[in-house]
């Protein structure tokens, strides 16, 4: 079996799938049917893709999501993204090396019309919040059409396998991501007024009030009444120097990898960013047999929710609050990283470098609105909507509940209906989107008798689960049904539905029945791919990961609803309250080198535009000079004339102006050019792609 894909997974049902050949630089590969070429390419070990024209470095993987271009080989002679791109049987695929040369067409292009299609609605995007549109819309008769450039319909909720927060009722609270996504897949699909494009990719709003998809290869125009812009958010970049080495990439290839495609992509991973999106990742990583090394966030707290925090804590990984990365250090690849404490300014402190060994990095430092469509979209005065991330930046919880909200903006606006948005549905959507709030001390079990669950979410999160599948109601949220923290207040049967819906593993169970002395407690666990057994005895931990003492497991129960365990250990009363959790990855994993590695670069080294080869010093000479006009300095230096057409740059060289003292006011914008993606020239003239 090939070490780099993923056989056996806790939560993933893992098929077999038909090999096939094909050819990476003349060797024959095996790759899956069915599988884009990045990922036969990770499975085989391969990571760099090719090496720039400019400066000779490596280029791999960084959104997988065909935004940017740094995965792009050749593929049977035609320059492709490989993300994007499926292997076929005896496929040549060659790396990128330097400027590839145009073949030489001599024939003449089978041009055909273009085929126009009319709709009420367009939804660009069929991720949580397109499709919770798409079902609102369906009550309504109205034609719709969803374009995804996907070949599955769920966005981002296809990657992700952990249990959902929210509310059970609008959310799917405690279910996994994954589910939730075939669950509104099929509701849209069986929907007769619904028409979905898959493979397909929206281009540009028009002035003619026209919106441009490539399907299939082939070039449509769209012709709707209204659009709803859900086409989601792109991963911010961080500059750093060696932020260009091969194995430096966003969590959603990450998790495209591990979680949709089943590719193991690396052994010992280190992430930046302790928001939802990077902790998330980290529990992931685990999940995929992967080392996480560390993780680290440069804010004095984590972003995201604590139980995402709590739960790498609880299984091994150490967070480094108030840490930035320093530098990557590799020749090719990544080799290891170099992090550094960072003072209140977030500048570096002298003599706290550590640098640890790792061969990815895993940035998840934020995520940016896709706003194109919006904005085409109102100068081409077309009516538009928007829902999810490319409206605001949230959970995908918000994102299903806003995109059933947006449907019925669209709905009213189009007179299918006067039905006004419910003053609940607003608060409701507060509510999700909210970010996390106040914490408290944790409140030890007021008895040690019968079975009681003993609840450690000790942080206001929009999350109710525990409470609705309390079969006796014993668990309660008082104030309020979705943020309220959850107490204990009725009888206990220990039926552990709890702590098995709990999405923040945040629930036990402690049992006296049978010996006070040494009651039994209950605790979940999902990382079923790192064996636990009976008569085994695990390190058992308290809320912040800190050991407690070695317990040994009595009995392990397989909850197949909720694809979790129930691990049931042994445990002296003095610390029966304390235990929520057992550590899996040994300490070794995150020692730190003997000697930290320092980089000669500086920071103005690193890479702003990695498509270019422009470095944030180049972009800040030209600030000092007085430039303020995105516009100018791209003149200047191609900031943002490459390939992914400034989708990452752009960001990061509004943040150099900002540190550079310039008021948002005085920055000109970059005016992007007039389509989303790359497309090769011959689809505009209707010729069918072969």
């Amino acid at each position: 079996m090939d070490s780099n894909r993923i056989y056996e997974h806790p939560v993933l049902s893992i098929e077999e799938r038909e090999e096939i050949q094909f050819y990476w630089n003349k060797t024959p590969l095996k790759a899956k049917r069915g599988e884009v070429i990045s990922s036969a390419l990770f499975a085989n070990g391969i990571k760099v893709f090719g090496h720039h024209p400019k400066d000779g470095s490596s280029q791999g993987i960084f959104c997988a999501n065909g935004q940017c271009a740094r995965c792009t080989v050749i593929a049977n002679g035609m320059s492709v993204k490989s993300c994007m791109t499926k292997v076929k049987e005896n496929m040549f695929v060659e790396s990128a090396e330097g400027l590839p040369e145009l073949p030489d067409l001599q024939d003449v292009p089978d041009l055909s019309d273009i085929e126009e299609f009319e709709t009420d609605v367009l939804i660009i995007g069929g991720g949580p919040a397109g499709l919770s549109a798409a079902i609102k819309l369906s009550e309504y008769n109205l034609p719709t059409m969803i374009i995804d450039d996907k070949d599955v319909l769920g966005g981002k909720l296809v990657l992700q396998t952990h249990k959902f927060f929210g509310s059970v009722e609008d959310s799917y609270a405690g279910t996994r991501g994954n589910d939730i996504g075939k669950k509104l897949a099929e509701k849209v699909l069986s929907n007769k007024n619904v028409i979905c494009w898959i493979n397909s990719t929206v281009l540009y709003v028009f002035s003619d009030k026209k919106v441009g998809v490539v399907k299939d290869g082939e070039y449509k125009l769209i012709k709707p009444k209204v659009i709803l812009n859900a086409a989601g958010a792109r991963e911010k970049f961080l500059k750093f120097p060696g932020n260009y080495l091969a194995g430096i990439y966003g969590a959603g290839a990450f998790q495209t990898l591990v979680n949709r495609d089943l590719v193991r992509p690396t052994n010992k991973i280190f992430i930046i960013g302790g928001g939802n999106v990077g902790l998330i990742a980290g529990y992931h990583a685990l999940q995929a047999g992967i080392e996480v090394v560390g993780l680290v966030e440069a804010m004095p707290k984590c972003g995201g929710y604590k139980v995402h925090e709590d739960k790498l804590k609880r299984l091994g990984v150490p967070i480094y609050t108030s840490h930035s990365i320093l530098s990557a250090n590799g020749k090719d690849n990544v080799e290891s990283i170099t992090i550094v404490q960072i003072d209140k300014n977030f500048k570096p402190i002298k003599e706290t470098e550590k640098s640890f060994e790792c061969d990815t990095i895993l940035v998840a430092v934020g995520l940016e609105s896709l706003s194109e469509f919006t904005l085409e979209a109102e100068i081409a005065e077309l009516p538009i909507f928007a829902a999810g991330d490319a409206l605001e930046i949230a959970e995908a919880s918000s994102a299903m509940f806003n995109g059933k909200i947006a449907g019925l903006k669209v709905a009213k606006f189009l007179k299918a209906t006067n039905e006004n948005i419910p003053e609940t549905w607003l608060t409701k959507a507060q509510i999700l989107k909210s970010h996390p709030g106040k914490l408290k001390q944790y409140t030890p079990l007021p008895k040690e008798e019968g079975i009681m669950p003993n609840i450690f979410c000790l942080q206001e999160i929009p999350c109710n689960p525990c409470s609705t599948s309390c079969p006796t109601n014993a668990i309660t949220m008082k104030a309020d049904p979705i943020m309220d923290f959850p107490e204990f207040t009725g009888e206990c049967i220990g039926c552990g539905k709890c702590v098995a819906i709990c999405p923040g593993l945040a629930i036990t169970l402690v049992d006296y029945r049978k010996n006070k002395e040494f009651p039994i407690v209950t605790v979940p666990y999902e990382v079923g791919n790192i064996k636990v057994k009976v008569g085994e005895k695990v390190k058992a931990v308290d809320i912040n990961g800190d050991f407690l003492d070695d317990l040994e497991i009595t009995q392990i129960l397989e909850n197949k609803a909720n694809k979790v365990q129930l691990v049931k250990l042994k445990t002296p009363r003095e610390i029966a309250k304390q235990v929520v959790s057992f550590q899996i990855q040994l300490d070794e994993v995150s020692r730190p080198l003997s000697k930290p590695i320092i980089s000669e670069s500086l920071s103005d080294d690193s890479f702003v535009c990695l498509c270019e080869r422009i470095t944030a010093g180049d972009v800040r000479k030209l600030v000092k000079q007085g430039i303020t006009d995105l516009n100018q300095i791209k003149a200047i230096t191609r900031l943002g004339m490459g390939a992914c057409g400034a989708k990452t740059c752009d960001n990061l060289a509004r943040q150099i102006l900002r540190e550079e003292s310039i008021l948002t006011k005085m920055i000109i914008p970059n005016k992007k050019r007039p389509v989303f993606v790359e497309v090769p020239l011959g689809i505009f003239a209707g010729k069918k792609e072969k």
